[in-house]
């Protein structure tokens, strides 16, 4: 994984688990790998992985069980949604609306140009 300098590699870390998590290669309620596991193929640091985890287990996306490992809890896909929406609406919009009014492009071109990609 390349890691970009914008963002932090804790981050950008739970970006790549949200990402394996709503393509299916991580599977509601099966095992994730361990931090040391992930902290390897990613070639990080295992405390920047574990900070990473802990905000995932904060989020009720993993949950811990003991001498096992860390497990996707069975709403994960849920709550990585609504993470994704909120990060989309807090972010990516208010960028998007801040540029929109530098380029003086109005709401009513956005939704012409939104529906010409549909088609």
């Amino acid at each position: 994984m390349d890691f970009t300098p914008n963002k932090p590699i804790y981050r950008q870390i739970i970006d790549y688990s949200f990402g394996q998590i709503l393509t299916g290669a991580w599977a509601a309620g099966e095992r994730i790998p361990s931090v040391r596991e992930l902290s390897v193929f990613l070639s990080v640091n295992s405390h920047t992985v574990l900070k990473a985890y802990e905000y995932l287990q904060n989020e009720g996306i993993i949950v811990p069980k003991r001498g096992m490992g860390f497990y996707l809890t069975t709403d994960a896909l849920d709550h990585v949604n609504q993470a994704r929406r909120q990060e989309f609406f807090d972010t990516t919009l208010r960028d998007l609306f801040n540029e929109m009014k530098l380029l003086d492009i109005s709401i009513d071109e956005v939704i012409q140009q939104f529906n010409k990609q549909k088609q």
